[in-house]
């Protein structure tokens, strides 16, 4: 373990790999705070990463992939809604160069999805979940339907939007990543996760961006547990009940369609393309993106995204209730303010947690960037009510404020 200003050493069971652990000494006690979360095989694994003005400062890991396999240096996790801040960040790397605009019509890029009444929806409505196809539940018939991409994305471009869109917005817990992803394609001309990859990984110099996970780095992959099993009852229940019950039934809508439950431990998830939920990461990908991010877009001595870009990136756009989750939100272009256990939240910081525990962050006013992954889900309804991911946030927060 590398640790700046003090001695380092290499952990037990070295090798050829690459698998030393860096440690800022002033971020000493958010290690601590983590390393503490992973003490036995049924807490599972995970790995945190953070920079700070474009510095890393911190790269660790910790427990289990799996019963019998430790979590190592290369070890990635399916991270749920984490992926929809990638995602929308690809966007703002297109309206950088101006192959889109936020206030253009999604249907100047896709035509067919004019259809139904949304020929005035807008990329500005799209990312800040204003777009009415928040509903998941019955878009495509069967357990696996959700696999196959062309029928998804032809399925919402007929959709009729939902009206409360006109109010507010209303979180697009699953359907999200599809109408980003196929805005993309259609402005680029090219798929989805080759622009994710010449868009993301490749000016980071990370590969582990992963909508699509190569087959040769599957066995890479922690496997996720326990089973998602709202309030103790099954998946099928749950949701049929929810369906029925207000507030809940939006949100049942939207995130809980028929045998998700089966599907996120499928491997047959990685064959597809389905950003608003089955994105692959290692925190230290997910990480070093915002930290181009919070550092006003320059990493390694490059520029990531435009300063201009950035300050949009961050902007307040909606101020009403969400009407799928039942609170105000206060959506960014794409991405939600960050929650940390902490009386006084970081007011400038914007990313997206996911569903179980990972998620990744900004924060351009203090220059830090967080990134967590994880397999042990923790609370399956939301990933706040975990709060893993802010208790770390509010140790880290509490450093780089004390630096």
């Amino acid at each position: 373990m590398s640790r700046r200003g003090g001695r380092s050493r290499l952990p037990a069971g070295g090798g050829s790999a690459p698998t030393e652990m860096h440690v800022d000494a002033q971020f000493l006690p958010l290690a601590d705070r983590f390393f503490a979360m992973y003490r036995q095989p049924k807490n599972g694994g995970g790995a945190l990463t953070a920079y700070v003005n474009g510095e890393l400062v911190l790269d660790i890991w910790a427990g289990w992939a799996d019963r019998d396999r430790r979590w190592r240096r290369d070890t990635v996790a399916l991270s749920f809604s984490t992926g929809k801040g990638v995602a929308s960040t690809v966007l703002h790397r297109l309206a950088d160069r101006g192959v889109v605009d936020y206030d253009e019509p999604v249907a100047t890029y896709w035509p067919e999805f004019a259809s139904a009444g949304k020929e005035r929806i807008t990329i500005r409505d799209m990312l800040t979940h204003r777009a009415g196809l928040h509903r998941i539940r019955g878009l495509v018939p069967g357990k696996t339907g959700l696999l196959d991409y062309d029928r998804v994305v032809a399925a919402l471009a007929a959709a009729r939007p939902d009206p409360r869109r006109l109010s507010g917005p209303g979180y697009h817990a699953v359907t999200y990543g599809w109408i980003v992803a196929e805005t993309v394609a259609r402005a680029t001309g090219r798929s989805f996760t080759d622009v994710v990859r010449t868009e993301i990984a490749e000016p980071l110099g990370v590969e582990e961006f992963w909508y699509r996970v190569p087959p040769e780095h599957r066995h890479r992959i922690a496997k996720l547990f326990p089973h998602l099993s709202p309030g103790a009852v099954s998946w099928g229940m749950a949701s049929s009940v929810m369906t029925r019950l207000r507030p809940f039934n939006g949100l049942a809508e939207a995130g809980m369609p028929e045998g998700f439950d089966e599907l996120v431990r499928d491997p047959i998830v990685h064959d597809a393309v389905m950003p608003g939920w089955n994105g692959v990461f290692t925190s230290r990908a997910l990480a070093k993106m915002y930290a181009a991010i919070a550092n006003d877009g320059v990493i390694d001595g490059r520029r990531f995204l435009s300063s201009d870009t950035i300050e949009r990136m961050g902007e307040v756009q909606t101020f009403g209730r969400d009407y799928v989750l039942g609170a105000r939100v206060n959506w960014r272009l794409g991405y939600h303010p960050v929650f940390i256990a902490n009386r006084s939240q970081p007011r400038a910081a914007f990313g997206h947690y996911g569903v179980g525990g990972s998620g990744a962050y900004a924060d351009p006013e203090t220059g830090l960037a967080l990134g967590f992954v994880t397999n042990r889900m923790g609370n399956v309804l939301t990933a706040l009510g975990d709060l893993r991911l802010a208790r770390l946030g509010a140790v880290a927060q509490k450093t780089v404020r004390g630096r």
